[in-house]
């Protein structure tokens, strides 16, 4: 069964005329008594012949039409597609013919013209714009005859009954077939703008996913910043911290050896063990520092407890370890930058602020976490300390910068002289 509108218009255009010309049949037999004389029943039953011969050619082309093409080839003119769009002039001279059948069979019987209103139905799908007005004339035409009594008139008065009903149907036809034209244009718009859309959306998923392939690459390329960045920072520690330190230590054990005091001597060979040991010192901890230990067994909460807790046990500071709002589970870079981020700040509060007191605050905060260390030391002037950072040099606050930088973050700070110094340090909430 048919479930649209546009398919119940098709089962229409392929059957009605059929049924039609069925109804106007039994009619005309029923009042052909009244009429029509034995020839006219003769050439009336001829042309029904004809006229069924016609449908059954035109219904089989059109089936052949759908069979290759299917339901949706566009009429040449841009109207709504409730026919088959036969090619070439067939649809013309169908209707051409079947116009003039039905007008010959009204001419014969007026109740004929039941079966000639099919033409306002299908003028416009089966004829070019240019003559689809043509066409509802021919069938007024049919119609005024019809109605006005028979074809030809007999009487003046029928004569002026069928111009006077002839200008209606053609005023009738014209208003409607304009109405369905105006509505035929809305659909085609209609369509035109969802088909606009659809293009448009699949334009769009084809950015989101270039816009996903080119995020990937960003932060490939990110990652890859990182690593330098790290490997160039390990490099300037190394040089500055063990690098040092062995050259002392081949100086200390030189001049043990060119001295010939004894007690100078052990003296130079006490320096270098110590150099020795600080170097060894230094490199432990570079080491720890290519990965954060800290986060191999622990998420960043409890590595950032464990850390605050054993800053204050070595350097004898009162530190407090907070965390506010609901924890959630943290990609891997984002863990480790915050760790480095506090260790740093409390490295740097250690070396430099003489603080009694300091605090340590991570803040779960819906699409962002936010790490806070303050402390009530000395503070410091930022205006005073271009470049390095707080701590004059190594990594300090630009490379706790850089890093929160990495992962579209930043690191404010909040210090004067005698006010203690506050860090916040405010990162993308990702994930893993």
């Amino acid at each position: 069964m048919p479930t649209t509108v546009e398919e119940r218009w098709r089962q229409f255009f392929r059957w009605g005329p059929y049924g039609l010309l069925g109804v106007a049949t039994a009619i005309a037999a029923a009042s052909a008594d009244v009429f029509m004389d034995r020839t006219e029943r003769v050439t009336a039953g001829v042309l029904m012949a004809a006229a069924l011969l016609l449908h059954v050619l035109w219904d089989h082309r059109c089936r052949r039409v759908v069979a290759a093409t299917g339901w949706g080839s566009e009429p040449p003119d841009g109207g709504p597609v409730l026919v088959p769009g036969v090619p070439g002039p067939a649809p013309v001279v169908h209707f051409a013919l079947r116009t003039a059948l039905a007008f010959a069979l009204t001419w014969l019987n007026p109740f004929f013209a039941i079966y000639a209103c099919v033409g306002y139905f299908d003028a416009v799908h089966l004829l070019p714009r240019r003559l689809a007005h043509a066409g509802l004339l021919a069938t007024a035409v049919t119609m005024a005859g019809s109605q006005s009594g028979g074809l030809p008139p007999a009487s003046l008065t029928q004569w002026l009954a069928f111009g006077g009903l002839f200008a209606l149907n053609a005023c009738l036809a014209m208003g409607f077939s304009h109405l369905a034209t105006k509505d035929a244009e809305k659909a085609a718009e209609r369509a035109a703008t969802i088909a606009e859309l659809g293009r448009a959306n699949s334009r769009l998923e084809q950015a989101l996913a270039e816009n996903a392939a080119l995020q990937a690459q960003l932060l490939l390329q990110a990652r890859e910043a990182g690593i330098a960045d790290e490997r160039r920072r390990l490099a300037a520690e190394i040089h500055d911290t063990i690098a040092q330190g062995l050259t002392g230590v081949i100086t200390q054990l030189q001049a043990a050896h060119a001295t010939p005091d004894r007690e100078r001597a052990e003296a130079h060979l006490r320096r270098a063990a110590g150099l020795a040991r600080h170097s060894l010192g230094e490199a432990r901890r570079s080491v720890r520092n290519l990965g954060p230990a800290a986060l191999e067994h622990d998420a960043l909460p409890e590595a950032l407890r464990k850390t605050v807790a054993e800053w204050a046990e070595r350097t004898g500071v009162d530190a407090r370890f907070t965390v506010t709002g609901t924890e959630e589970p943290l990609h891997d870079e984002v863990a480790a930058t915050l760790l480095r981020i506090a260790q740093e700040a409390l490295s740097n509060a250690a070396r430099h602020s003489g603080a009694a007191r300091a605090g340590v605050t991570l803040s779960y905060m819906g699409d962002e976490i936010t790490l806070d260390v303050r402390d009530d030391g000395r503070g410091f002037d930022p205006l005073a300390r271009p470049g390095r950072g707080c701590d004059g040099g190594g990594f300090g606050l630009d490379g706790m910068r850089a890093r929160a930088e990495r992962l579209a973050g930043s690191v404010a700070v909040e210090t004067a002289p005698g006010e203690g110094t506050a860090v916040s340090a405010r990162v993308p909430l990702g994930t893993p």
